[in-house]
């Protein structure tokens, strides 16, 4: 039996921009999803997930990848979760060059389904290290990370980004423009993260951009702005020291560009009322900024607070299920039990 982690992630800058080409700036954070993979004798696929929950509800099921388990919760979401833990195992399956095999594996997760915290990327990255490792084949970080956006690229009908998928695989904070993927130094933010128990459609609100996007010279515009606020972003963090604890200068220039970007998503139809009301109620308690993180439509916000008022504020606001703090993941995909 093997047992990996990974983690999700926030978007400090540069979501949606991202499938454009323009570059973003993921972070890791520690809120995890373990995959345990066992092999069998034959090449069935037995899959157990537990705690995959969406706004109160928790997906309990055993059966075949592909079969449909009769759970209440959005049939988009479900499809979406079975698809990726089937494309993690092609991918294992591949990478291993055992086309034939076939495994026990069970899903347990503290990520919210669709909420914009990553639980796919996490769900993936740590399915095929598993089911390699349980092969005797392990992978590098690099190579996890670009068969999981492989994994990701065919359920998302080519949609898919490589910033989830590489900051999971690697952790800590990283840099994603096309296909070049780098980690990059940044201190431990103070992430305070609002879920608001619900998730967008990703597909639907990706297209809705790329709608605007071909329609429209100024929304084209204004995606080529949310890049240029990521390149700000990476030069106020290039000049910090990543060792110390962030100052309340640095936090104030990166807030502001948060600020920023989430008026530009807002701008190209990917906020919800529940995302702008966390967003303002994080800012009106102090926070130096805070912005949707993720496809958007509803799901999660975060918000730069070394304090507990931005949490605290959260946590009253009308529309959000959850409030919590988010540390930096620095430690990317891992091996819980071999």
């Amino acid at each position: 039996m093997t047992v990996c982690s990974a983690p999700g992630k926030v978007y400090l800058f540069g979501e949606h921009a991202v499938v454009y080409g323009e570059p973003a700036v993921p972070c890791a954070i520690e809120r995890r999803a373990r995959v345990t993979a066992e092999p069998r004798s034959d090449d069935h696929v037995r899959v157990e997930a537990e705690d995959l929950s969406l706004d109160g509800f928790t997906v309990e099921y055993d059966g075949a990848v592909g079969d449909h388990p009769d759970v209440d919760v959005e049939r988009s979401l479900l499809d979406a979760a079975m698809g990726y833990i089937d494309a993690a195992v092609s991918q294992a399956r591949e990478a291993a060059g055992a086309p034939d095999a076939g495994f026990d594996i069970a899903v347990e997760s503290d990520i919210p389904l669709g909420a914009g915290l990553g639980s796919s990327a996490a769900v993936v990255v740590a399915g095929i290290d598993a089911a390699t490792r349980a092969l005797g084949e392990p992978l590098s970080p690099r190579e996890l990370a670009d068969r999981a956006y492989r994994a990701e690229y065919d359920v998302q009908d080519g949609q898919a980004s490589r910033a989830d998928t590489f900051c999971s695989a690697m952790g800590g904070a990283v840099r994603v423009e096309g296909d070049d993927c780098e980690r990059i130094e940044t201190p431990n933010l103070p992430f305070v993260v609002g879920f608001d128990g619900g998730a967008g459609d990703t597909g639907a609100l990706v297209a809705g951009v790329r709608e605007l996007k071909s329609e429209y010279d100024f929304a084209a515009d204004t995606v080529t702005s949310i890049g240029d606020i990521v390149r700000e972003g990476e030069r106020i963090l290039g000049a910090a020291d990543p060792d110390a604890e962030p100052e309340a200068e640095l936090l104030a220039e990166l807030g502001d560009l948060m600020n920023f970007n989430h008026g530009l998503l807002s701008a190209l139809g990917v906020s919800a009322r529940s995302l702008d009301s966390m967003v303002w109620a994080a800012r009106d308690a102090g926070a130096h900024g805070a912005k949707l993180t993720g496809a958007g439509g509803g799901g999660c916000i975060v918000a730069l607070d070394p304090t507990p008022e931005t949490k605290t504020a959260l946590s009253f606001t009308q529309g959000c299920a959850d409030a919590f703090r988010a540390e930096l993941a620095t430690e990317g995909v891992r091996v819980e039990a071999p």
